[in-house]
């Protein structure tokens, strides 16, 4: 028994749709006429295997009675992430939103509430940039004792300057990866013991972003050098190299929760190019030419939100794992992000960072 299995709706099959990776701020490059035809499919929406493109919307994709689903989504408070917890609400799943400030998860809190009356929403304190704030937030989630079935990792964050947390970790590696590793592990067993006791399959969703494609080098040797050097920092380069650890995170944990034999899986999704608040912190005139000459290529944000609630629910991607999806549809990641042996240096980093009060980042035998 799946999350979705509880009601699940036959849909018609349509025609296939290879997954496409928009990027409106690539370097400019020979388009293929291949890379035409999926510029095209993506425009007007044409379904992939799923059934579903670019154009499916969140509440189309899901239909499903969510009554027994409790869920965990960060970065809840705006955009892809309220959409994603609005639709999973309107379907019944109980929430749990994670907000560094309360009184915006109230607000969403309200706002959800007012639209679906009956959602049972728990609001609690985080901030994915501190470990000891997500040590903190485990602790509070514990003590509502609620099992978990959902976990999306959706929160995500663009620092302009360069910033260290104060664990001593670049702000954007420790917000949009790190936190989430740490919260991951932290709420895990509890994701496989709900998933043993009631026998509904847990789901991990990592929300990732086709910019992970734009990271090139050494992953650990780049995040030792903005984490200690404010000059080597880039901005850009730091969020896509935040963006491949979602990635590769969700490779190596995969292969885990195979090991363990839990019943949980975990996905990594690119949501699309929408003009949510992370954007639209970089205003200016540039950035705004920019988003108007590419307006045909923006989703909305229910559009936006879809693949997220495609692979937090539905029934097609029962026992699917380690896999990333672009548009309702299986992707694949960069070279970089599917390389296993990236996953598990990745990781073992990750356990050195958040093992003890004094991050150490790792590369090779050397800890920084």
């Amino acid at each position: 028994m799946t999350i979705a299995s509880a009601e699940r709706k036959s849909r018609t099959k349509k025609k296939k749709n290879p997954s496409l990776h928009l990027n409106i701020f690539h370097k400019p490059r020979i388009v293929r006429e291949g890379e035409m035809l999926e510029t095209v499919r993506y425009l007007i929406g044409s379904a992939g295997a799923s059934g579903f493109g670019s154009k499916s919307t969140a509440e189309e994709i899901t239909e499903q009675d969510l009554r027994s689903i409790t869920a965990i989504i960060t970065g809840a408070t705006s955009g892809i992430g309220e959409e994603t917890a609005r639709v999973l609400a309107k379907r019944g799943a109980r929430l749990v939103i994670p907000a560094r400030s309360l009184k915006a998860a109230e607000e969403t809190k309200a706002r959800i509430s007012a639209e679906s009356p009956w959602a049972e929403i728990h609001v609690l304190r985080l901030d994915l940039s501190s470990l000891a704030s997500v040590r903190s937030f485990v602790s509070d989630f514990e003590s509502l004792h609620l099992p978990l079935n959902l976990l999306i990792n959706n929160a995500g964050k663009f620092s302009h300057g360069h910033a260290i947390t104060e664990e001593g970790i670049e702000m954007t590696f420790a917000t949009n990866y790190l936190g989430h590793y740490l919260l991951t592990k932290l709420l895990l067993n509890k994701m496989a013991e709900t998933a043993r006791v009631t026998g509904v399959q847990g789901r991990i969703v990592n929300v990732s972003s086709s910019i992970h494609t734009w990271f090139s080098g050494d992953t650990l040797r780049y995040l030792h050098l903005i984490t200690r050097k404010r000059r080597e920092y880039d901005a850009t380069r730091a969020y896509a190299l935040s963006k491949l650890a979602n990635v590769l995170h969700t490779k190596e944990l995969a292969e885990r929760l195979k090991r363990m034999q839990a019943n949980v899986t975990v996905n990594c999704v690119h949501p699309g190019i929408v003009r949510t608040r992370l954007t639209r912190d970089r205003d200016g005139f540039i950035t705004d030419l920019v988003f108007f000459l590419a307006s045909k290529l923006l989703k909305t944000i229910p559009q936006a939100a879809a693949t997220t609630c495609y692979v937090a629910t539905h029934h097609r991607l029962d026992g699917v794992s380690g896999k990333y999806f672009a548009d309702c549809n299986e992707a694949s990641p960069s070279k970089a992000g599917s390389s296993p042996t990236e996953a598990a240096r990745l990781w073992l980093a990750s356990e050195a960072m958040t093992s003890g009060p004094v991050p150490r980042i790792c590369f090779g035998s050397e800890s920084f």
